[in-house]
Formats: C-alpha cells, structure tokens, sequence
C-alpha cells in the first residue's frame, strides 16, 4: 500500500505488480509472484482498484492513507465492549497539539447547520 499510495502522491498513476516489485526490491527479498499475489487479494477485499494494461494489472488504492487509517480506526473502536470508554482513552493518550486539532474538527462538525 505504502509504494501505491508515494506513487499517487508524486503523480505516477497506478502501478503493475512489476513496478510494484521494483520499488520492494532494495527493502526486501521478495518474489514477484508474492507480489502479485498480496495485490490481487488486496483488489479482492476493496482495498485496491484495478484495471487492464495488456496482459498486466494496473494497481490504485481505493482510500487515501488516511482514509484507510481512519477504517482501521474504526474497525478496532467496533472490536471495544465499550465505544464511549475507548474513546476517552484514546484521547487520553494523546498529544496537546492533537487535542487542538480534534477540538477544530469537532467545532467545525458541531458548526455546520443541518440540512434542508
């Protein structure tokens, strides 16, 4: 997802298993068809777009990395017994200046008047 989502962010547009394999291959010892394996589950589940190029696929995320995270977030909030307890917890846990940002989010959510 990582090599998907620097791809989308310096405007290179989808990648094929290959480019997907060459930009793996200096942090790890990977085979191709590992490679194009974990991609075709990952387009499987939702998490990756894909399209033909040929006889290759051409790879996109469906969620940018925050998107995803925010999914993540969620899905780990559904695993609590309790929704209220976790979130107290987690804004517990962190920092001042994200406590500011959190503030400004629900401030502006809280704002906004309800639709017509």
């Amino acid at each position: 997802m990582e090599v998907l989502w620097a791809r989308e962010d310096a405007g290179s547009g989808a990648a094929t298993a290959r480019d997907v394999s060459r930009a793996l291959a200096g942090d790890r010892d990977l085979a191709h068809t590992t490679v194009m394996t974990v991609l075709d589950r990952l387009a499987k589940k939702g998490f990756l777009a894909r399209e033909r190029d040929g006889r290759a696929w051409r790879y996109r995320p469906v969620e940018s990395r925050e998107g995803y995270v925010t999914e993540l977030m969620l899905g780990a909030l559904e695993e609590t017994g309790d929704r209220d307890k976790a979130l107290v917890h987690f804004v517990k846990s962190v920092s001042s200046n994200e406590v500011d940002v959190l503030r400004q989010a629900l401030a502006a959510l809280t704002s906004k008047e309800p639709p017509a």
